[in-house]
Order: structure tokens, then sequence, then C-alpha cells
């Protein structure tokens, strides 16, 4: 079992060696490209074990899974060869990391229960759309206009809400951003991120599974093991209800609850952007809820009363 496993995580760091080599171009590294046909996309193996000053039978045996205890003078030397940035960089390490057996073994998935005062806190930042997420995209608890903002959301039930599957699987998401195209290579780039250190996680598996068998484009993005913790600072939304809006994104994660962060929509005061937020806060809130400053966030799976 333990050769097994050790084989399998050496898999995984020669998967996104291989995904980084065909994406990256001789013309990116300062190679020449001549004017015979090339058959392999990006660099060939040779190219990139002489750019690395590896040797190419040790650079295969690191795609190929079978060597997982590279050094880490061979993964800088790889990492500025395919020229990596600093998130691609310590990606490739932690897979190096886990291939090896030095890491810890990784941790049983993060509670979904969110905590009393984080519901009060969600509440206090309206009419700023506010979310309580998962590490997988789950939203756990949100306030009435982070629910709202993502039109068609509250179509799905509590346990069933989560901003991957909303992007790839919910009939309106092509319509609610503006820029789907680079908000859904976000969403797969961090999950892959995510999943590279806990690689069989089920709230991680579960969800890969679900949308690689019923999403094609989110299929082709996870096959190019782009890798980022951090998503786009802005995001653009045609909302059905109050219009086009941008706003800026900002997470946080949640102080003594691990693989739990807040997500918060915000927009300069006065600013139509902004308008838009209240309106969206007053249409999404009950009659009830609107002039209550102690009302509680709409309750979702999870969620402790």
């Amino acid at each position: 079992m333990a050769s097994e496993s050790a084989h399998s995580e050496g898999a995984e760091l020669g998967r996104f060696l291989r995904a980084r080599r065909t994406q990256t171009g001789p013309e990116h590294v300062g190679l020449t490209v001549g004017t015979g046909i090339r058959r392999t996309p990006g660099l060939r193996r040779e190219e990139l074990a002489t750019l690395a000053g590896i040797s190419i039978d040790y650079y295969v045996r690191l795609e190929r899974g079978k060597e997982t205890r590279p050094s880490p003078a061979v993964l800088d030397s790889l990492a500025r060869a395919l020229r990596m940035d600093d998130q691609e960089h310590q990606h490739l390490r932690e897979l190096a990391a886990r291939a090896a057996r030095y890491a810890p073994e990784p941790p049983p998935a993060p509670a979904r229960t969110v905590r009393p005062h984080l519901g009060l806190l969600l509440e206090s930042l309206r009419p700023y759309p506010a979310q309580a997420i998962s590490r997988s995209m789950d939203v756990l608890a949100c306030n009435p206009s982070g629910l709202a903002l993502y039109a068609g959301l509250d179509d799905w039930p509590p346990k069933h809400r989560n901003l991957a599957r909303y992007m790839f699987l919910h009939p309106k998401a092509r319509d609610l951003f503006g820029d789907w195209d680079r908000q859904i290579a976000a969403c797969v780039a961090r999950l892959r991120a995510v999943a590279g250190t806990a690689p069989d996680a089920p709230d991680l598996t579960n969800l890969v599974g679900e949308l690689l068998l019923k999403s094609p484009d989110f299929a082709g993005l996870w096959e190019r093991y782009d890798v980022t913790r951090h998503k786009p600072a802005q995001k653009t939304f045609r909302h059905p209800q109050v219009g086009a809006l941008t706003l800026t994104s900002q997470s946080l994660d949640v102080e003594g609850t691990p693989g739990q962060r807040i997500g918060v929509y915000t927009a300069e005061p006065g600013s139509p952007d902004h308008d838009a937020l209240l309106l969206l806060d007053m249409t999404a809130a009950g009659p009830s809820e609107r002039p209550a400053a102690s009302s509680r966030p709409r309750p979702t799976a999870g969620q402790e009363s």
C-alpha cells in the first residue's frame, strides 16, 4: 500500500511537470525555433532537461513518476527553466514533498459548521455581498445579497450550493459573468492548487469527479494543470435584477477554522456599482429583514443555530 501511495504522488508530480512543459513554447525560454515541424507541443523533454541542467533520463523518470525524491536544487532549476511564477513554484515543491512522503497525511475534510459569530459578521457587512466558503467552494453561509449576487443560486438546495458547480453547471452563470472564461479558469486553478496538497480529500474528489463528468469546459481546464491560490481582484456581473456592476473581491481566511474563508464584494460608496448593491440588498432581503440590524444571515447547510 505504501509503494502504491508513493507511486500515486510521484505521478501527480509528473503530470504537473508535463503540463507545464507542454504549455511552455521554446520561444518563451529563449530557444530558436527551426523551420521544421515540431510534433511535440511546447518544449521537448531533452530541451527542458538541458535548460534545467539535468540528464534527460533523470527528467523522464520524474515525468513518469518513477523518481520521487528530486532535490530542492533540481526543483528550483526546473521552475526557472519553465518560467514558473511563485505560486506554481511553491506548488511544485509541495507535490515533490508529498511524493517523497516528507509531508504529513492530509487532514480530514474541514468542518462545514459555521460559527454563530461569523453569521453576525456576514450580516454586518450588508449591503456588501458576503459568503462563508469552504476550501472546495461550498457556500456555507451568506447574507442576503451574498446569495442573490449569484443569480439563480437560490434555485438549488443549500447543500448543493457551490461556486464552482454554479459557474460550470448553472444555466444562468454564462450570462451573469462578463468575463466568464477568465473566471472559470481562475476557479479551476484554485481547485487544482488545493487538490495538489490534499488529493484524496472527499470534499474535493467528489466535486471534481462530478464536474469532470458533467462539464467539458471544466475537464479541459483541469487537464491544463494551472494552479493559483488567488482569484481575480475584480468581477464583472451582468445581473438580471440590478444590471451590470463591477465589484472588487477580497477573501479572508477564518481564524481557528482551517479550510473556511470569508469572501466579500465591495464597491466605492456613491458609485453606480454601490447603488446597484444597495438595490440588490433591498430586493434580496425579506420585508422583515430590511431594517433589522440584528437579523441573521440566511441559513445554509452546516450553519449552527
